[in-house]
């Protein structure tokens, strides 16, 4: 399959997950706050706001690859991978923006002595958004590893943290119902900072793409399993890899047969990269450059 069909059909099958994400999402922030409101309970209605920073998520995502899907120009001969650690980037900041303002307002709530009693309605859609949210967690990590996005990988993350945070809202609920004090805004205190420590996380990982890091150590491993399957690549050297996005690019030295000429040399180096083409998930692009193998 040629790259710019794999990215495509990458890009087509993000999309849907993606989508997937926003009904979930759109269904999840309308329920969660009116439900907040009515019963009165800070942790429903921060929990909301959690699902609507994953709904701005969700559609940064679709931004995202929008401007990823264009073919590389002459301002951009790598491509346009970049949009999606700069809008994974851009995801972890209101995220941590918004754990850390559910902390300080729970916090003066406890310093105001206000105590809330939530009971069934809380507990009953904090059920249904852990149902929900885990559901889509499993299924967006699933095609953002077998499709390498770390920008989808995050978004995975985003679900878990709301499934997470809606597991801190029913614990909440139940405590509530035994008449325990302060237990919508302990549960809202731990929800933010959920929220807070996967932003941070999400931050990390981002970053490190953009300082041109190495991939992870299974790829590597895989790209040199490739390498040593070739049979008429009798060594190589110099191997450099960097992710930009999706895109993976790595360039390498060969060493072949000496009486190799320039025409076959050239056929091994396509069949190596045919070979990455092939085994590695993630759009390749591979530079190599032949050597003739003197130490025979």
């Amino acid at each position: 399959m040629a790259k710019q069909e794999k990215n495509n059909e990458a890009f087509e099958q993000i999309l849907k997950v993606t989508w997937l994400g926003v009904i979930i999402n759109v269904a999840l922030v309308i329920v969660k706050i009116i439900t907040g409101f009515l019963v009165s309970s800070m942790a429903m209605i921060a929990d909301g706001f959690h699902s609507l920073g994953d709904l701005v998520t969700d559609f940064a995502i679709i931004l995202g690859v929008r401007i990823s899907k264009k073919e590389p120009d002459k301002d951009h001969p790598y491509g346009h991978g970049w949009a999606e650690n700069f809008i994974t980037v851009f995801t972890a900041f209101p995220l941590a923006g918004a754990g850390a303002f559910m902390v300080y307002k729970a916090l003066m709530s406890i310093v105001a002595h206000t105590v809330n009693k939530i009971g069934y309605p809380v507990l009953t859609v904090a059920i249904l958004a852990i149902i929900l949210k885990e559901y889509s967690f499993v299924i967006t990590k699933r095609v953002a590893i077998k499709l390498s996005s770390s920008m989808l990988y995050a978004n995975a993350w985003d679900h878990r943290s709301d499934a997470l945070s809606s597991l801190a809202v029913a614990i909440g609920a139940v405590c509530s119902m035994f008449g325990l004090a302060y237990a919508d805004q302990i549960a809202t205190i731990i929800v933010g900072l959920m929220i807070v420590w996967v932003a941070a996380k999400i931050l990390s990982e981002s970053i490190g793409q953009f300082t041109a890091r190495a991939v992870d150590e299974k790829t590597h491993e895989q790209i040199k399993q490739i390498i040593s399957s070739q049979p008429q690549i009798q060594n190589w050297h110099k191997l450099r890899t960097r992710t930009v996005g999706r895109e993976l690019f790595m360039d390498l030295h060969i060493l072949v047969e000496p009486t190799l000429s320039i025409r076959e040399a050239h056929a091994v180096a396509e069949s190596l990269e045919d070979e990455m083409h092939r085994q590695l998930s993630q759009p390749v692009n591979v530079v190599i450059h032949i050597e003739p193998n003197e130490y025979n």
